[in-house]
């Protein structure tokens, strides 16, 4: 897709895998790279300008999120309204709604991070945590009453992909 939302810096343009679904209403800008089976929803920014930004297949960003220079992995969940700004997010993690990870952030492999988190700069949170709070702070997710399968299945499965695939005017 290109159309009106999706920007050149410095000569480098947005590549978007052609099984990927863009929101015609996201802005891309500069390095983004967005995966195949992914979607990225109305209102996202998606801005490489300082360094890239890359969308893992199978990894949905949801409305009105704003990634700068942050990096998803695979089958990534990012809520509605999340900030992700130079930080790293590992294979199958879900960020919820209204979440801001800072700078020098990494979130290891199949992560919650519920919503509302503020996760300050620097942080590095083992794979399999669940992250909550202002600022944040992380548990083993074994150490939790959480079926964090229940979670995985419901958000890092092909659900989110099959959606978008339903929507075809958004994309």
């Amino acid at each position: 897709m290109v159309d009106s939302r999706d920007y050149a810096f410095e000569g480098v343009r947005p590549t978007i895998h052609d099984d990927a679904r863009v929101s015609h209403e996201a802005t891309l800008v500069g390095d983004v790279r967005v995966g195949a089976d992914a979607s990225v929803w109305p209102g996202v920014v998606l801005r490489g300008d300082v360094a890239p930004v890359e969308v893992g297949a199978e990894s949905h960003v949801g409305d009105g999120a704003v990634l700068h220079a942050a990096s998803l992995g695979d089958r990534v969940m990012i809520g509605h309204g999340a900030v992700l700004n130079e930080a790293t997010v590992d294979d199958g993690a879900l960020v919820g709604f209204n979440t801001t990870v800072n700078a020098d952030v990494h979130v290891g492999e199949r992560c919650i991070v519920a919503s509302g988190t503020v996760v300050p700069n620097g942080y590095d949170i083992p794979a399999e945590s669940f992250v909550r709070g202002v600022p944040a702070r992380a548990t083993p997710l074994d150490e939790t009453r959480i079926d964090a399968e229940s979670i995985f299945e419901a958000y890092s499965t092909g659900g989110y992909t099959d959606l978008a695939s339903r929507h075809s005017e958004l994309f």
